[in-house]
């Protein structure tokens, strides 16, 4: 079976800063992989570079066999690969049922009926507030909303970035289960964390960034197995 996502030495940066330096990894169809990494080891540059929002210096990015290096960002999405940003960014003034209709502008906009049906059911506290602004939602309503809207563009591959972010440990606790559940219909999805014990808890592989490289790659068993490899890149 062939990488749905395979990033091979990308570079990039911005201005003369270069953040990535040759980054090497891979997602397979229906997979759960885990990125993980401090502040600054360049995760979120690396989803910017994959969605085409940061351009790419050198290196390839391909996707369902494709290659998308330097698509733009619209293409990018239409084929299939849809981020979930870092921090939410839902659309403040805009209420719960507009916010997850924009989800379908680019990609999904025949079926985006059926799949608001799909989002409420997976999130039904989003249906119980469908015509409230957005901006009025809790943190943890709002990652939900945020990774909905993503669901309406029917992702072939879903980059999550930092979800558990700001989160109490109660509504990280629903939200990791919410990723596995999601995990479980066969999505492929990349998740950028910091929190490494439920990342690793829920994840089929994981990779560990630091200084825009790739440290390690494997499973979570192989990386919770070395101490050295707990004690450097994961403060474990």
């Amino acid at each position: 079976m062939s990488a749905l996502l395979n990033v091979q030495g990308v570079k990039s940066g911005y201005g003369v800063v270069e953040v990535l330096r040759g980054i090497d990894l891979h997602v397979m169809p229906g997979e759960l992989v885990a990125l993980l990494g401090s502040n600054g080891a360049g995760k979120t540059t690396l989803n910017l570079t994959l969605s085409g929002l940061v351009a790419t210096r050198a290196g390839q990015v391909q996707f369902d066999g494709h290659d998308i290096t330097g698509l733009h960002s619209r293409q990018v999405v239409v084929r299939g690969l849809i981020q979930v940003p870092e921090g939410r960014k839902v659309f403040p003034n805009l209420s719960v049922h507009e916010n997850l209709e924009l989800g379908a502008f680019t990609r999904g906009r025949e079926r985006r009926v059926q799949n608001l049906e799909k989002v409420y059911d997976t999130f039904p506290r989003l249906k119980e507030r469908v015509s409230q602004l957005a901006g009025t939602l809790s943190g943890g309503e709002q990652q939900m909303l945020a990774i909905g809207r993503g669901l309406m563009a029917e992702p072939r591959l879903l980059i999550l970035d930092e979800p558990s972010l700001g989160l109490s440990p109660l509504l990280v606790e629903e939200l990791f289960g919410l990723i596995s559940q999601l995990r479980s219909t066969g999505l492929s999805i990349l998740l950028v964390e910091q929190n490494v014990g439920q990342s690793l808890d829920i994840a089929d592989r994981a990779y560990v960034m630091e200084n825009g490289q790739i440290r390690f790659s494997g499973t979570p068993g192989e990386l919770l197995a070395s101490d050295t490899l707990r004690q450097a890149y994961l403060g474990m």
